[in-house]
């Protein structure tokens, strides 16, 4: 498997960065979750005056192959139409990166089709498309091991071009499927409480849905091992956020963490790596069933909770002006010394 350096932030900064924050023309913790971010980004980048530069949502997309037994309610060529649609720019994603001032990366990381030169989408394809995991393993370890690959490549693209915070979003039908396992795998939750309903099952859907990926785990004959899992399990687009999410650390970069889906790639990052933990800024609790067990399960506090299902990376941007307030506090409030105000507490 890929290996990745990733260490946590020095501490060395905190106190330094504790009393600045505290210093500030405020009651001390009177700007709550504002201050804490200051100070883990501060931290990350070690830095008393830290900053934002060229944030940057990547888009993997892939299909699943698990989609064949109709665990969802988008059609596979969803896939393909909606990568498409991500580069053409009328997508859910695209009005949000343009709000908040993100570029937006499209990358190929398994759909089933051969985008034409110059779509505007990467290619960084290791197949098109994953295997039904209900009758074999979604991805080879190979193949697991070159998505990481890519997707660190992709970091190192944004990052050696200034980028300094990324969010990650992904696009596959059937991939809360994948996402479903993985929170299982990683969590040991019960599995019925894992899978949810998706791009918008019904009962009888997600009913079926729920006996597919039962079937799937029981005929798991793997070696049990957390790797062998995850590819067995996984997905493409999944495996390559997790690389990208891995770089993105090793790089000092922060990391949005977006839905469901992402929070899984997250949940899978952590495990293989722990200290990535320490990068991730977690955007928003979703509407996907199991994603607020799995934010629990993980320990982590999402910014935002908006009831949002779509993927792309959509919560993670929206989260993005908190994010930009911190730092904007930190640099941009007086300090008591610095003007006549009487310290107040």
């Amino acid at each position: 498997m890929k290996q990745f350096f990733i260490t946590p932030p020095d501490r060395a900064l905190e106190q330094a960065l504790r009393e600045k924050i505290d210093n500030l023309t405020k009651p001390r913790g009177s700007l709550g979750r504002l201050e804490e971010l200051a100070l883990r980004i501060g931290l990350i980048q070690q830095t008393l005056t830290p900053s934002l530069r060229q944030p940057c949502n990547l888009l993997f997309a892939a299909d699943h192959g698990i989609i064949a037994e109709g665990v969802s309610v988008s059609p596979k060529e969803v896939t393909r139409q909606q990568t498409e649609h991500f580069v053409r720019g009328g997508a859910g994603i695209n009005f949000l990166c343009r709000q908040h001032g993100f570029s937006l990366v499209v990358v190929d990381a398994g759909v089933d089709c051969e985008f034409a030169p110059g779509s505007g989408v990467v290619d960084m394809k290791v197949r098109r498309s994953s295997r039904n995991f209900l009758y074999e393993a979604a991805m080879t370890p190979d193949e697991a091991d070159l998505c990481l690959e890519r997707g660190a490549e992709m970091t190192d693209r944004i990052r050696n071009e200034g980028c300094n915070i990324v969010s990650l979003g992904e696009m596959g039908s059937g991939n809360t499927s994948a996402a479903a396992m993985w929170m299982h795998i990683l969590t040991g939750i019960p599995l019925e409480r894992c899978i949810g309903a998706g791009a918008g099952l019904d009962s009888e859907g997600l009913a079926r849905k729920r006996r597919v990926l039962e079937r799937a785990l029981a005929a798991y004959s793997g070696d049990g091992s957390l790797w062998d899992r995850l590819c067995h399990f996984g997905g493409l687009e999944m495996m390559m956020a997790v690389g990208a999410m891995l770089r993105a650390a090793e790089r000092g970069m922060v990391i949005l963490v977006d839905g469901f889906i992402m929070t899984a790639c997250m949940g899978a990052a952590m495990a293989l790596h722990p200290a990535v933990a320490e990068y991730a800024v977690w955007g928003h609790c979703g509407d996907e069933s199991g994603h607020r067990l799995l934010l629990d399960a993980l320990g982590a506090r999402p910014l935002l909770s908006l009831s949002l299902r779509l993927g792309e990376g959509s919560g993670a941007v929206c989260a993005y002006p908190i994010v930009e307030s911190a730092v904007r506090m930190i640099n941009e409030m007086d300090s008591f010394r610095e003007v006549e105000v009487t310290k107040y507490f």
